[in-house]
């Protein structure tokens, strides 16, 4: 599937005259959980020629695909990223952590990466995976919940707990992000990755009563925790000079 999903990038790139700088998967395989039937949920950072971005005319800063034989892609311009890195928003912190790499400018993701650092706020980061947890932990029946919606409420939540403890940009794969758990929750947790690995992403399981709590004590704690940091507005100054860089290549 690498070597398609290869092929693709370089069809795109062809087609639509634009540079692919960077190019992960994003989803469960990345994350560090996939199911048998996980899509490949592939992501690039792209730029266009100088003169697209030296026009009064708007151009589309994103480009978007059907779903087709479980490849799921899309990709953000270069100047679509960087706005969103500016905001601390999650997802480029996220991209450029990714294990799976389809498509690599070293330094190209290393000085991406480092930017990162510049622009991380905690708050905002931590209110976006509260975001994510809560609306998963809301499929909850009863004691059950679809092993899939699960791990949309774990792993965010360790990435809260993450940013609330270490104030840093929390790791995208669940396994680092582990190290927070009690040496019973991280074997809790482990034996569910294990059946994931061979059960449809709809299957309903029990939820341990200790993992439950410890669910919506650290959602408590991070929330509380979020509403006495400060929002941070950053100064733009580093995030254009690496734009302006990127485009002039």
């Amino acid at each position: 599937m690498k070597e398609i999903i290869k092929e693709k990038l370089l069809q795109i790139e062809k087609e639509y005259s634009i540079k692919i700088l960077y190019s992960c998967e994003s989803g469960s395989r990345a994350w560090g959980f996939p199911s048998p039937d996980s899509d490949y949920d592939v992501r690039f950072i792209y730029s266009r020629p100088l003169n697209d971005y030296l026009t009064i005319q708007p151009k589309k800063n994103h480009l978007s695909f059907p779903i087709n034989d479980e490849l799921d892609i899309y990709g953000w311009d270069i100047s679509k990223v960087l706005q969103l890195i500016t905001r601390s928003n999650t997802t480029p912190f996220e991209w450029l952590q990714s294990t799976v790499i389809y498509r690599e400018g070293k330094e190209f993701k290393e000085e991406l990466w480092q930017l990162c650092q510049s622009y991380f706020c905690a708050r905002s980061n931590i209110h976006h995976y509260l975001g994510i947890a809560r609306g998963a932990m809301e499929t909850m029946q009863n004691e059950e919940i679809k092993i899939k919606k699960l791990f949309y409420v774990l792993r965010p939540l360790l990435a809260t707990l993450w940013c609330t403890e270490r104030k840093t940009i929390a790791p995208m794969n669940i396994f680092p992000l582990m190290d927070l758990l009690s040496v019973d929750l991280q074997e809790k947790v482990l034996s569910l990755i294990e059946l994931k690995e061979s059960a449809s992403e709809g299957y309903l399981i029990e939820i341990d009563k200790n993992l439950k709590k410890w669910i919506y004590n650290t959602f408590s704690y991070s929330l509380e925790a979020s509403q006495k940091m400060e929002r941070v507005i950053f100064d733009l100054k580093e995030a254009e000079s690496f734009f302006r860089k990127v485009i002039q290549q």
